[in-house]
């Protein structure tokens, strides 16, 4: 079969394209640059926990802990008052740690990037063609051909092709996607630059700072005072500084921005020496200036992420990045979710539930991101007198407290998202089916948990293969693994992991929040709970693998890339679900003494292949100057210098359906000219 494109190589290219050799996919990577990114220390990545061990799990951990810091507190400050200050757990403790507890990683995005390509060079099945610019791209119902321009100029023939090639995407145009959303929603003046500040390890938000911390707008070329300012530390006493500029397209001079940086740095010096009754007038401290920028931050979601054969990730499928939110945490969740849909696919075959479920998924939470950002921007950027419970329903918190989650990975601005209507969902009603603290759809709390070679890790750790079928067994710790391994349910659970039909692997936990003894839970590749169920229930365990899968009616084997990874011999599973069930648990022993085995039913019938939702549900208009996820352009994505309006009328975050045909020819070329134009200043 033929490999997958992916077109791009930035962060999120090369991150889905690792993940899909991890998986015995082999893959291309067009890359239309010279394989060399430009050192920026002031373009930064801030990653959440999930996205960070994705990373770590692909190889990068060693390049995340020598050149990311984490942060041992968050302070957030209003004029010159402390308002709030987060403290963070210096390392993750045995049992499950807060999310509030565990720091964001904060790295120089070019380190993560040359991480990614190192890791990449040393897959086999992952080729990299540098120089290749996509110029064309044409699909039948077998596969994707592209044709690239430039020194590596030839047809690529691939089996599907995913662009994540930015948000001036040539996938996108060429798949005539839409590109909606609206420009310039912040703008920030940005420099990084080696210094000491009064709060070693700590990042700050310091909102309204006055004289103190560069705002009083004495300097020329910000356009007026500086309502925040934000400093977050770097590994080797590098800092990354940002300060929210005001409205309009003013040009940022040198000049102004090394004022800003003078003040700044003055301002936290002389807070510090007033509470230390030193005196506030003090000098401007020492500093090294190492790079300087404006970034602009955009908010556009593309009408469609999946065409055929060819799918959209990253900056190519959305922008956002306002009140702290971080567009990279979002397109590594992209990559994430698509990787273990096209493994199967690209195995087994893949339905067209399974293959639209990425879209279904992720725009919608994307989607809904957005609506949270566009709702709570009126508020803490304009002012406007709104009752807190009209704009977040349920959120009755300070200003403070909120940009605080955007920038922490809290709330709805920075939780990790959840798929509650996932077309993947388990068939309502099963029997056994019990709550636990984690509902269906949502990320599953990171326990330890004891894996098949004895071995203790973190949940976490064990994503991103197959399945995970973790037992709830208290006591199991202080047990033999080659006593327990053969006792209690392990013997029956192995059995009906064995016949699912797709890979799995067994992980025993001693707790799980809200979950009772002999809960099993079933855990999709990327970490989000597919149900829990009391018992062992192989008839019940099959239907949630059937519909993890997308019910497409493959035959999961001993397929080359999915080793199989359970507490015995894998022998091959067989195609659909077995109709017998196996004996109950009993009551003895921390793990139930075994029950009898119940006889096995006959094989089930492949299932039939899933279709495609046909119905666009219609989104919520957005008033006039507000947005209900984000404006539609009037047709045109946006120029150079403020060229787009917004429309008076909203475009709502209804997801499409799919159908399961391209309405052009097969094999028809698409006009890159009638594509829309977009424009991203200092991204």
């Amino acid at each position: 079969m033929d490999p997958v494109i992916i077109v791009g190589a930035g962060p999120v290219g090369l991150c889905l394209a690792l993940s899909l050799t991890r998986r015995g996919v082999p893959v291309v990577v067009l890359d239309e640059s010279d394989g060399q990114d430009e050192i920026r220390p002031a373009r930064t990545a801030v990653l959440r926990q999930d996205t960070a061990a994705a990373l770590a799990r692909l190889g990068c951990g060693d390049t995340l802990a020598s050149e990311g810091t984490r942060w041992t507190a968050w302070r957030t400050m209003r004029r010159r008052r402390l308002v709030d200050r987060v403290a963070f757990a210096s390392r993750i403790p045995d049992d499950a740690a807060p999310v509030a507890l565990d720091s964001p990683l904060h790295l120089p995005q070019h380190a993560l990037t040359r991480a990614l390509r190192a890791a990449l060079a040393q897959e086999k099945l992952a080729q990299i063609a540098t120089g290749s610019r996509l110029a064309e791209l044409e699909q039948d119902e077998h596969g994707v051909s592209a044709h690239t321009r430039g020194s590596n100029g030839t047809w690529w023939r691939g089996s599907y092709l995913v662009g994540c090639d930015g948000p001036r995407s040539t996938v996108r145009k060429l798949l005539e996607i839409r590109f909606p959303g609206r420009t310039a929603v912040e703008r920030h003046a940005v420099a990084a630059l080696r210094t000491e500040l009064p709060w070693p390890g700590e990042a700050l938000l310091h909102r309204s700072p006055g004289r103190h911390g560069g705002g009083s707008g004495t300097s020329t070329g910000f356009g007026g005072p500086v309502g925040e300012v934000s400093a977050r530390p770097l590994p080797d006493g590098v800092w990354r500084l940002d300060w929210l500029l005001p409205p309009g397209r003013e040009l940022v001079t040198p000049d102004a921005l090394v004022a800003r940086v003078r003040e700044s740095l003055a301002g936290w010096a002389a807070d510090a020496g007033e509470e230390s009754g030193r005196g506030a007038a003090l000098p401007v401290p020492p500093y090294a200036l190492l790079d300087t920028g404006v970034h602009t931050v955009h908010h556009r979601l593309a009408k469609t992420w999946r065409r055929g054969r060819a799918f959209l990730a990253g900056d190519a499928a959305h922008l956002l990045g306002a009140l702290g939110t971080q567009g990279l945490d979002e397109g590594l969740r992209d990559a994430g979710n698509l990787a273990w849909k096209l493994g199967l696919a690209w195995h087994h075959g893949g339905s067209e539930t399974l293959l639209d479920s990425y879209q279904a998924e992720r725009r919608d939470a994307v989607a809904a991101r957005l609506r949270a950002t566009d709702q709570a921007l009126p508020l803490l950027r304009d002012g406007r007198a709104v009752r807190w419970r009209t704009v977040l329903p349920g959120v009755a918190r300070g200003q403070s407290a909120l940009l605080t989650d955007g920038h922490l990975g809290r709330g709805p601005l920075g939780a990790p998202p959840s798929y509650p209507r996932t077309p993947l969902a388990t068939p309502t009603g099963q029997p056994g089916t019990v709550a636990v603290g984690t509902r269906p759809g949502a990320p599953v709390a990171d326990v330890p948990v004891t894996a098949g070679d004895g071995s203790v890790v973190r949940l976490r750790d064990r994503l991103g293969h197959g399945l995970l079928v973790v037992l709830v067994a208290p006591g199991t710790g202080v047990w033999d693994r080659r006593h327990w391994q053969s006792a209690g349910l392990m013997p029956q659970l192995t059995a009906a992991a064995e016949a699912l039909p797709m890979p799995a692997e067994i992980l025993v936990t001693e707790s799980y929040p809200g979950a009772p003894a002999h809960t099993v839970l079933v855990v999709r590749p990327d970490g989000h709970l597919v149900t829990a169920h009391s018992g062992v229930r192989p008839a019940e365990l099959s239907a949630c693998a059937d519909a993890v899968r997308g019910g497409g009616g493959f035959a999961y084997g001993d397929g080359a890339g999915y080793g199989r990874r359970a507490w015995g011999a894998g022998a091959a599973g067989g195609s659909g679900s077995s109709s017998g069930e196996l004996g109950g648990s009993g009551g003895a022993g921390a793990l139930g003494a075994l029950g009898g085995a119940g006889s096995s039913g006959p094989t089930g019938s492949s299932g039939a292949a899933g279709t495609s939702g046909a119905a666009e549900a219609a989104g919520a208009s957005g008033g006039p100057g507000d947005s209900a996820a984000c404006h539609d352009g009037g047709g045109d994505d946006g120029g150079n210098g403020g060229a787009e309006r917004a429309a008076a009328r909203g475009e709502g975050a209804g997801a499409r359906g799919e159908g399961p045909g391209d309405p052009r020819p097969a094999g028809a070329a698409v006009d890159p000219l009638v594509a829309p134009v977009f424009h991203s200043e200092g991204d």
